[in-house]
């Protein structure tokens, strides 16, 4: 994949690794990673997958 779109669906903000460094998806907001998937890490969490777009929904709540 030449590029991604990560796109935030949640009330709070979701961190992920790219390139080893810690980042953060303020809720709500869309970015693009420019070499798609090779330098990113998501941790858990309920995400919806759509060709090239990554949809980051709520954690879900196991209590």
């Amino acid at each position: 994949m030449d590029k991604i779109t990560i796109r935030s669906d949640r009330k709070t903000d979701y961190t992920f690794i790219y390139k080893g460094e810690e980042q953060t998806l303020k809720a709500g907001s869309i970015i693009s990673i420019s070499n798609g998937l090779n330098d990113v890490v998501l941790p858990t969490c309920i995400m919806k997958i759509m060709q090239n777009l990554i949809v980051i929904k709520e954690d879900v709540n196991n209590g």
